[in-house]
């Protein structure tokens, strides 16, 4: 018998040469030929070839970051020879080339990295965090590339060009040379008393550089924030 439609044509598997690639925008294809590659744990969706995958540990330093600020990043080593499908949740997928640069990440939002990037948990060190309870991100530094997911597509604001302003459940990354402080725009007496806005607390931006923000305040909790003994930090119940 024969299949008839254009099924295994129109969505066959894209050939490129590239170590990271997007076989949609939904689904990355990454050339194991190029090395080990970091992902985000249980993102395999497929892989041809003879793939491994270890469970990648965070280090003590990073595993204590992670239990106090409630930002974390789960991560496996994926090694082997062939191609290798990652998604997440079927949110669509950026794709970055660092060279000798760096990023800061919602740790939500980093889908995989090349084993030449370092990543960490860092403090953001902005003049509101103390008010907010502590904020933190993941940094990815070095030269190699980087996937991270947006929930629709993104919009890159150049913070050079004009002051700048993003919901902390909407901003995804910005690069380095961009500072980060938290502004508080309650609205006045008036809009407090009626239930407020529902966006008392910004993140402002300045400097040199991009800041990306998805049409979505989907960020999970964790991102941007500090967790105490499980529950949101101050900022996280805020926004919520």
């Amino acid at each position: 018998m024969t299949i008839h439609g254009s099924l295994f044509t129109d969505f066959k598997e894209r050939e490129t040469q590239d170590p990271f690639s997007l076989q949609n925008k939904k689904l990355l294809r990454v050339d194991m030929r190029y090395g080990e590659v970091m992902a985000k744990a249980g993102s395999m969706v497929a892989y041809q070839g003879d793939v491994r995958f270890t469970k990648q540990s965070s280090g003590l330093g990073r595993m204590f970051k992670s239990a106090v600020t409630g930002e974390g990043l789960t991560v496996m080593t994926c090694s082997g020879q062939g191609d290798l499908f990652l998604a997440d949740r079927a949110q669509e997928i950026q794709v970055i080339y660092l060279q000798d640069d760096a990023v800061s990440v919602n740790g939500n939002n980093v889908l995989a990295f090349s084993n030449s990037i370092q990543w960490d948990i860092h403090r953001l060190q902005a003049r509101g965090g103390a008010m907010a309870g502590g904020l933190y991100n993941v940094s990815l530094r070095g030269t190699g590339y980087v996937a991270i997911t947006t929930d629709g597509e993104p919009v890159a604001l150049d913070v050079a060009s004009s002051p700048t302003f993003g919901d902390a459940q909407a901003v995804v990354l910005w690069t380095a040379g961009v500072r980060m402080d938290i502004r508080v725009d309650t609205g006045g007496i008036g809009s407090m008393i009626r239930g407020g806005t529902g966006e008392a607390f910004q993140m402002a931006f300045s400097g040199q550089g991009y800041v990306l923000v998805q049409p979505s305040e989907s960020v999970a909790a964790g991102g941007h924030q500090q967790q105490s003994g499980g529950q949101g930090g101050v900022l996280g119940n805020l926004l919520s």
